[in-house]
């Protein structure tokens, strides 16, 4: 009877760890859709801005394409790979400050062009789509 209880308890307490790890990490993940606020025209020119802390946010974004594009690079308290960021199609690479912003010139784009970015261990990525 007495392991029987014992069992139980161990059940519910290795339970409760599993689901509140999972709940936890949930909260945390990076986005993996458009933010519909990250595009923005100001002056003739397309700002997208990308979040990079454990990862980048958003992982996708949309934008107008055979405009002049300024990506934003975001990071605030960054200290993990996605600070050292790798724009491949633009011969770009740059370690990001720990904390700041980081602009970096795009020529217009022809629609269909997928340009991604990646970090110095290519373990977090993001798109842009021009359309």
């Amino acid at each position: 009877m007495k392991t029987n209880k014992i069992t139980f308890i161990l059940i519910f307490i290795v339970t409760f760890i599993i689901m509140g790890s999972i709940i936890f990490l949930g909260k945390n993940n990076v986005s993996n859709s458009q933010d519909e606020n990250n595009v923005n025209i100001v002056n003739g020119k397309q700002i997208i801005i990308i979040k990079a802390k454990g990862g980048y946010s958003p992982r996708v974004t949309k934008a107008k394409a055979d405009i002049p594009t300024v990506i934003k690079m975001v990071t605030n308290g960054s200290f993990d790979c996605s600070s050292a960021v790798s724009i491949p199609s633009l011969n770009y690479r740059n370690n990001l400050p720990q904390s700041g912003e980081t602009l970096i010139d795009v020529l217009p784009q022809k629609a269909g062009t997928k340009m991604q970015g990646l970090c110095a261990m290519g373990m977090y990525n993001f798109s842009i789509e021009f359309n």
